[in-house]
């Protein structure tokens, strides 16, 4: 038995936390939620408001059974899942499945938002309770995804193709997809023409270019050929000059910090990744490597809609910027980025 068992929800999560804390804790993995609604049956009660029937997943009964040898008298629970509302309910579905009695076992709920020494130390010092609001959250979600698509994706099987799924997401998508479709096909097309002028300097003959936007004081809307034709005749007759200059500084900021959606996008724009690729290399990059520290992950997560860094990030970024290419370069504190309404900051 141990004295104190640290539930998260990765295998690589485990590995990395258990560096930072002694011999005292033991920190294994749930590998994701334990319990679900039944494969086999609607699993909801719609006649009893909508009451869910859960189950543990058979894949999932090793990983309770080694949870639950680890459990005994004077154990100390803490649920450390993601701080979402899956995060929440895995732990809430954990307490359930471990049978576990919190007048007998004393459970810690502690979050962090970033694998670090300092950010896992502060959690054990700040427990809370499981929020209930949070997984009430995700129960109405499944319940919902399980309404919809335990009637809806049977017809996929046998319009499109078997194995599909319908649900809350693909539903609504569909819906999407078929209003962007109509709208397409009711589209009327427009002719419009632009003028491109290329001017070059006299001293150097170097070349711009010079785009006609307004034509006799008003916004340039050319419809035809045979009035593009028009305006050319008047302009190759006409002479032209720079009426004036203007000098304006630019300042660029760097991109935010990569969500899931982003980081993705990117990959897809400059390294032709596809979605499935990316996730696997940061999985990996999550995961970490051996190094005479131990396991290490290389970033701290990587499905998240969050754009927060890591404190010890910041700090030795600045002290790497500051030694390497001096305290100019360096920022007098760090940027912080607003993230979207919405976002869940896991």
């Amino acid at each position: 038995m141990s004295k104190n068992l640290v539930i998260v929800e990765s295998p690589a999560k485990a590995k990395t936390i258990s560096r930072f804390l002694g011999n005292d804790y033991t920190v294994l993995a749930s590998m994701g939620h334990i319990r679900d609604l039944p494969k086999s049956q609607m699993g909801v009660d719609t006649e009893k408001k909508f009451e869910p029937t859960y189950v543990i997943s058979p894949d999932k009964e090793k990983t309770v059974k080694e949870l639950k040898s680890k459990l005994g008298k004077g154990t100390t629970l803490y649920i450390a899942t993601d701080e979402d509302r899956e995060g929440e309910a895995i732990g809430w579905h954990l307490l359930s499945a471990l049978g576990v009695d919190e007048k007998k076992t004393p459970v810690k709920r502690i979050v962090f938002h970033e694998i670090t020494e300092g950010a896992i130390k502060r959690a054990l010092d700040n427990p809370r309770k499981i929020d209930m609001k949070l997984v009430d959250a995700q129960q109405a979600r499944r319940v919902l995804d399980r309404v919809v698509g335990y009637e809806l994706s049977p017809v996929l099987w046998k319009k499109i193709r078997y194995g599909l799924s319908a649900g809350r997401v693909q539903s609504v998508a569909v819906r999407l997809i078929v209003e962007r479709e109509r709208e397409i096909e009711a589209f009327k097309s427009d002719e419009y023409w632009s003028i491109v002028t290329y001017f070059a300097k006299k001293k150097d003959k170097k070349e711009f270019v010079a785009t006609l936007s307004k034509y006799k004081g008003k916004k340039c809307d050319i419809k035809n050929e045979e009035g593009a034709d028009k305006i050319l005749n008047i302009l190759r007759e006409s002479d032209f000059f720079v009426k004036e200059i203007t000098d304006k500084k630019i300042k660029r900021s760097p991109a935010p910090p990569f969500t899931t959606s982003t980081l993705q996008q990117e990959a897809s724009r400059k390294l032709n990744f596809s979605v499935k690729k990316t996730m696997v290399v940061a999985q990996k990059l999550y995961e970490g490597v051996k190094t005479h520290k131990g396991h290490t992950g290389l970033i701290t997560y990587m499905r998240t809609d969050s754009v927060n860094l890591s404190n010890v990030a910041l700090q030795q970024a600045q002290e790497i910027i500051e030694r390497e290419f001096g305290k100019d370069y360096g920022l007098s504190k760090p940027r912080f980025y607003k993230g979207r309404k919405g976002a869940q900051e896991a």
